[in-house]
């Protein structure tokens, strides 16, 4: 009985740790990916399905942004001041 408790432990622990370092490697390898001309061009084609497929099933993904800024206000600020900076700090570089 003991025996078969240290198995489902052995087990569960290994799940678990090679978990974690299969989502640290995949993670490390997207990043690189997306930099790649082959990443590039994947991720558009994905974006491009994506696109394609929200307007064939009708589906409204961000595309109610203004009922989106009046059910979270604060956030839609906060957004709204990042942006401002972000245009100062490019318009400062150059």
């Amino acid at each position: 009985m003991v025996t078969v408790q240290l198995q489902i432990g052995v087990r569960m622990w290994f799940f678990l740790i090679s978990n974690i370092a299969g989502s640290i490697l995949g993670s490390a390898a997207d990043s690189w990916f997306a930099d790649t001309k082959a990443g590039k061009w994947f991720y558009k084609k994905v974006d491009d399905v994506s696109t394609w497929a929200s307007k064939k099933l009708g589906l409204k993904v961000l595309q109610d942004e203004e009922n989106w800024k009046t059910k979270y206000p604060n956030v839609s600020k906060k957004i709204d001041e990042l942006e401002a900076r972000i245009k100062q700090l490019e318009g400062d570089k150059k």
